[in-house]
Formats: structure tokens, sequence, C-alpha cells
């Protein structure tokens, strides 16, 4: 499309059945506790009365300020209330680059200019809609880490407690993983922004995620210490479509049963995996079991003892604590497809539960592989299928279809169980364990699929080299944990 037709489109801009308090009403039935709405983006056109220029949305038929308006439903209704502000602006004559997509240079921009007429509309937000609960900038492009922090800086004399994210230039207050689950982080704020279709953007028959889609990511990025932002794209009207209010009130009916796991928790002690999650809260962890990896969830040591177990969906939990670890079993009648929540509660804070070390004598050994994914052994070496750590992996080549991975303990020891976790089950089907014998391999155990978390249990074998070895695998063999237990005396 011409640049100069769709400057003009907001001539035709005219959503007549828009309603704020018909938003705010989905989003607090959602379980919603906040609302960002995109109050500029990157093509300058502005959906609040800006005194700053006439490309804005009071020139358009529509003649209405939906963010003034949605900022005092959202109010009406206990939900905190951000904007969404793009750094960049292409239609701006200051700004240094213009459509499309920010690809070419326009003949005299002047950024100090520029950036004056972002702060004066930053202040009109904030004035006319706030207190705000986030400023949540995108794509800063020109703007270096001094000016987002000028930017930072200037924000906080008009509002000192607003949360502002990391896409001025500068590092703000959280990160902001996008269309994607972000990873573990406990020691910095993030939030994931993911899209409830395929585009942020309204489209006409767009994929909608399933609800157990939506709440597997709303759940890990609890368990992982992260906040969601979930994106729904109003249609040309003004409304939300209706199959996504729908979602969204599913999501709701799941958050008024289970939302103690979820609201004002924070992410562990047990790092997302393949699973599920954990969350805890005071003396009690929540773990998520969204995918069973098999009748036996086992999770690492911890670092306080469990006084009692229960199952927030019904049912009973049949819960094992040991030094190695904790064992979780809940009958199949008594799972849920979306998430079995267990709680377990501890005997103090579990702030304070720590997922113990590993026991495993494999820990931090020297190690060897047939086979290393690209030759990146920085990445995917061997090592990291001994290093306690689910979130890496040993891989291999695409199309490998045996491999060995072995383990030097630096001295004979007598184990007599083993516990194998494939990254991506399934890949192994024929698998063995030996040990090193007098410069001879010799096979005490053997099994077929690994899946998750298997265990194996053995005869008790004295060894100092312990090898796996994949001998037949549909892909490239990944593991993200070898472990292996001495025998107790």
């Amino acid at each position: 499309m011409p640049i100069e037709e769709y400057d003009n489109l907001y001539k035709r801009f005219n959503p007549t059945r828009f309603n704020a308090d018909e938003w705010a009403k989905t989003a607090k039935e959602a379980g919603m506790k906040y609302m960002v709405i995109t109050t500029k983006h990157h093509d300058g056109f502005c959906i609040f009365n800006t005194k700053q220029t006439d490309y804005n949305i009071m020139n358009s038929p529509f003649h209405r300020d939906p963010v003034k308006e949605l900022s005092e439903a959202c109010r009406k209704q206990g939900i905190a209330f951000g904007t969404y502000y793009s750094v960049c602006d292409w239609h701006h004559p200051d700004f240094p680059r213009g459509s499309p997509g920010g690809k070419t240079r326009k003949p005299n921009p002047n950024l100090d200019r520029y950036e004056q007429y972002l702060r004066s509309q930053v202040q009109e937000l904030i004035q006319n809609c706030g207190p705000l609960l986030t400023l949540w900038f995108d794509v800063p492009q020109e703007f270096d880490a001094a000016r987002g922090q000028g930017v930072v800086d200037f924000v906080r004399s008009l509002q000192p407690d607003i949360l502002i994210n990391n896409r001025t230039g500068a590092p703000g207050d959280f990160d902001t993983p996008e269309q994607r689950i972000g990873k573990f982080q406990i020691d910095r704020p993030w939030e994931t922004c993911m899209t409830i279709c395929r585009q942020w953007a309204w489209k006409p028959d767009d994929a909608m995620k399933s609800l157990k889609q939506c709440l597997d990511v709303l759940i890990n990025c609890a368990g992982g210490d992260g906040n969601l932002l979930f994106n729904v794209g109003p249609m040309p009207t003004g409304e939300i479509e209706p199959r996504q209010v729908a979602r969204l009130k599913e999501m709701g009916d799941w958050l008024r049963q289970y939302g103690e796991s979820i609201y004002g928790t924070r992410g562990g002690p047990v790092p997302p995996q393949s699973w599920g999650c954990t969350t805890w809260k005071g003396n009690t962890i929540y773990v998520h079991i969204l995918d069973w990896p098999t009748d036996t969830l086992r999770l690492p040591a911890m670092g306080k003892k469990i006084v009692s177990s229960s199952v927030l969906s019904g049912g009973k939990a049949e819960v094992r604590q040991t030094d190695d670890g904790i064992e979780i079993s809940v009958a199949p009648a008594d799972r849920k497809e979306i998430d079995t929540v267990v709680a377990l509660v501890l005997d103090g804070p579990a702030a304070e539960a720590a997922v113990q070390p590993s026991a495993s004598v494999a820990m931090g050994k020297s190690a060897a592989a047939a086979n290393v994914f690209q030759k990146d052994v920085a990445g995917y070496g061997p090592d990291k299928a001994f290093d306690g750590n689910p979130e890496t992996r040993w891989a291999t080549d695409g199309g490998t279809h045996a491999a060995w991975l072995e383990v030097d303990l630096g001295a004979p020891v007598t184990v007599n169980r083993a516990m194998i976790r494939e990254a991506f089950a399934g890949r192994a089907k024929e698998f063995e364990l030996q040990a090193k014998r007098d410069g001879q391999w010799q096979t005490f155990a053997r099994g077929t699929e690994i899946g998750e978390d298997r265990l194996l249990t053995f005869g008790p074998i004295t060894a100092q080299v312990i090898r796996l070895n994949i001998l037949n695998a549909t892909e490239g063999p990944t593991i993200s944990e070898f472990q292996l237990f001495a025998a107790k005396k």
C-alpha cells in the first residue's frame, strides 16, 4: 500500500462498537490484574487525545479518546492500567527513520526535537490517564542507552513508582521476552508478551491457541518467576472477537479454581521442565504437572521437610520424600488434562526450600561423547548431562542414530541406580549401560525407550568409567541429565 494512502486511513477509522467497560469486564472475568493498551505504534498514529500532533484519533470520525475511557473503566473494575508507546515513529518528520518498516532515512531528522515530542506525549498519558502501572516502550531504534535512560529518568520525575520496561534503549525495570516464555530468572523481573492468536493485530480466522496452550503459557510464566502480558487484537468495530472473549473467560474460570497457585507466588524452587513447573507462596510449593512423564513424577531433593500434601483439583497424591529427592504419584483418574496441581506444605518457608545439589556421583565429573551437535562443546558438550541443570543438555548432530555418552568418576565407585532424562522424549529406542573393566566395556543394564526421568535399578556395579550407549535412535540423541547413585552401605 502506498505510504500516503496508509497515512490517511485514519480519516475512515471509526470503531463505533468500542466499549471500554466491556473490555475491562472481559479482563476482569479473565482473571487479569492489569491491562496495557497500545497508544501509539511504529506508524505514529495516536489513539489518545494528544496536543502534540493532529495525527490522532480525535481527528478521525470516531472522535473519542479510548485510552482515557479505558483507564477509567479499569479503575472501576480494580484493574491496574498501563500504556504501550512506540519509541520509534516512522511518521514523525524528526524521527530519522520512515516507512516502509523503518528502513528508509528521512532528509532532515532532528532526534533531540523528536525526543521532546516523545516526552510531551508521555507526560500527557501520565497526567490524563494516570497514575499508570507501567509505561511499556518498544523498538528504540535510534535511541542509545544514554538517551533511553534520560527518558526513564524523565518518566520517574513525573511518577516515581511507575514500572518501565527494557525497551527505551536503557535496561529499565523488567525484561520482555516476546512470543516465547521467559527463562527461569529470579534475580530480575520479566514479563512474556505473547499473542492469543498468531498475530498481534486482529485478522479474520487467525489460528487461536487452545485453552491448554493458553494456560500452559500462563502457568510456565509463573513457574519461571515471570508475568504474562497476553495480547488480544480488537476487530475494526472496536470489539474484541467473541471467540477470544470466550477463551479469556475460560482462563478466568480456571484461575478462579486454582488461582492460589498462581497469584502472589514466586517461581521455583524447581525450574520449569518439560512436565511442568513449580510455584511457591508462604510454606507451600505448588507442583504444576502439565504433562505426566511417567506414573511417578520425580523432583530433586529440597532443603525442607514436607508435612502434608493435597491435590487442588481433587483426589489424593502419594508423596515420598528421601535424601535423594521427592516422588509424586496421582491416580490416573485424578489427573487433569490441563494441570494437576499438587500442593506440598513444608515445615518452614518455601523460600528456604532451595533445590539441593544432586546426590549423583557423576555430578561435575569429566565426560566424553561420540558426537556433539555441530561440534558446539560449549553449548551442547557431554558435561551438560552431568551438571545437575535440566535446562542444559548434551546433543548430537541431526541424523545421528547411535551414540555414546560416558563419565569418568575419578575413582572406582559402587552404584546401583541411574536416572536418565531425555531432552526430547521418544528419540532413543534402545540403550545399554556399560562399565569399563580392564579396558573392555561390560554391559550391566539394558532398556528400550528412555523418555523422561527413566529410573533404573541394578545389582551393585563398581567402576570408574560408566557409559550410556544409545544403540538405536529415531533422531539425534539428546540427554539433559544422566545421574548415577552410590549403593548405600
